[in-house]
């Protein structure tokens, strides 16, 4: 019964194409970060150039973020997902025929890094809006947990390395063609939606007056209902501190861990990588095998405290399996509370606020990871690499209990049920959706 709880959401037609269109696009996403990085090698870019094009992919994605959110409570979601998608084969198409003709240069790779972080921050919002739209409640759970099953599969191993293997058999111009018929057979998958989903729907608050709305409006709108949402501002407080403080240690300091603790090679900090992503993609189906948990606000909170302590020990570990069992618990833990961060957004923010109320947790969570990485550096060259790993392990759990006391998210839970009891009885008004 418990795997059939996790496939629930395929019985309806619309998350079928929906997630077979996803699944294609962030398998070409998978293969872009690698054909990208040696396109840029081929026209004889160093560390700097490469800098420059994976930094102007992360600027459109931060710099129009807010604005997906916007985009995705004003238009037809089905619309945006769509054109984004066709936007991207627009972006990949051109960048591949320039290369195949010899034409290509750095700016163009830049351009085109922007242009699709532009489109990520669209869709994304969009996405995110669309599910509840498609699903009835009761399997949103499913839904976040299959998301998040396959997106460290395809995006972070059999993505990156499909393209390895057409970059060494033939060339980084054959890799982005690749990359270019996988969008090209997402947005023709996507056509299949059907045409009303993602249309403003009556008492929803998408109506012709909001699309009237001025921007910063729909913008303030969605920022006053954060604040004034105990459990989402603060939920958004501990993301902050929790990016701030482990995504530069993991992403610049546990290298050096590796080399100078374990006396290991890049391939070791590719293979500690990879179990961090199975640990979350695990968890996560794990995760929609089951109902959401009636304390749903504290098994998120609990997870992402607790999962952060292990990292408190990363700086002084000398054993590979102890860094490795580290790593996937961290990764496990967070797998866990992204799916069910995902279906609180999507069961308990109003719909017409879903995607602003998206786009600001991206917003967040994307700003500061270029600040704690730029961090990371110089406060290894002050203190030792151990204490700021027992800093970043120890100050994520206080800050998670810290939240969960200040947003009575206890009381919260129970004030805000959406166990067992409500899905079956949703299940009887919803069984209609998406079919």
């Amino acid at each position: 019964m418990r795997a059939l709880r996790a496939l629930r959401p395929f019985a309806h037609r619309e998350y079928r194409v929906l997630i077979m269109a996803l699944a294609i696009s962030i398998f070409g996403s998978g293969m872009w970060a690698v054909a990208m990085v040696y396109e840029v090698i081929h026209l004889g870019g160093g560390p700097l150039e490469l800098s420059l094009v994976a930094a102007a992919g992360s600027a459109g994605l931060v710099a129009f973020v807010l604005a997906g959110g916007i985009a995705a409570d004003r238009v037809p979601q089905r619309l945006l997902i769509i054109g984004v998608e066709g936007a991207n084969l627009a972006v990949i198409a051109t960048i591949s025929g320039l290369a195949v003709l010899g034409w290509l240069q750095l700016w163009h790779l830049a351009l085109g890094a922007f242009v699709l972080g532009i489109g990520a921050a669209f869709f994304f919002p969009a996405y995110s809006a669309i599910l509840p739209r498609i699903l009835p409640p009761e399997d949103l759970l499913a839904a976040n947990g299959m998301e998040g099953t396959i997106r460290p599969i395809l995006q972070q191993a059999a993505g990156p390395a499909v393209a390895g293997l057409l970059v060494a058999a033939v060339s980084p111009a054959h890799a982005v063609a690749g990359v270019a018929a996988c969008h090209l057979l997402a947005f023709g998958v996507l056509n299949f939606l059907g045409r009303d989903l993602g249309q403003s729907r009556p008492g929803s608050g998408h109506t012709e007056e909001r699309a009237k709305a001025p921007l910063l409006q729909d913008l303030r709108e969605g920022v006053a209902y954060t604040v004034r949402t105990p459990w989402l501002l603060w939920t958004l407080l501990w993301a902050c501190i929790s990016v701030l403080f482990l995504i530069g240690p993991i992403e610049v300091l546990l290298p050096f861990v590796v080399r100078d603790q374990l006396g290991g090679d890049s391939r070791m900090f590719g293979f500690l990588l990879a179990i961090m992503g199975v640990g979350g993609a695990a968890a996560s189906l794990a995760t929609a095998w089951f109902p959401l948990p009636r304390r749903y606000l504290t098994v998120m909170m609990v997870c992402w405290g607790a999962g952060s302590l292990p990292m408190a020990a990363v700086g002084i570990m000398d054993s590979f399996w102890g860094l490795a069992l580290a790593l996937f618990v961290f990764g496990a833990t967070d797998g866990v509370g992204m799916v069910i961060w995902g279906t609180l957004l999507q069961r308990r923010v109003p719909p017409h606020l879903l995607g602003r109320v998206s786009s600001l947790d991206f917003f967040v969570s994307l700003g500061l990871m270029p600040v704690s990485m730029a961090l990371a550096g110089p406060a290894a060259e002050v203190v030792p690499v151990w204490l700021i790993f027992l800093v970043a392990g120890g100050v994520c759990p206080v800050v998670a209990v810290a939240a969960m006391i200040v947003a009575r998210m206890r009381a919260d839970e129970l004030a805000n049920p959406l166990d067992r009891a409500v899905e079956r009885g949703a299940g009887r008004g919803t069984a209609q959706v998406g079919k």
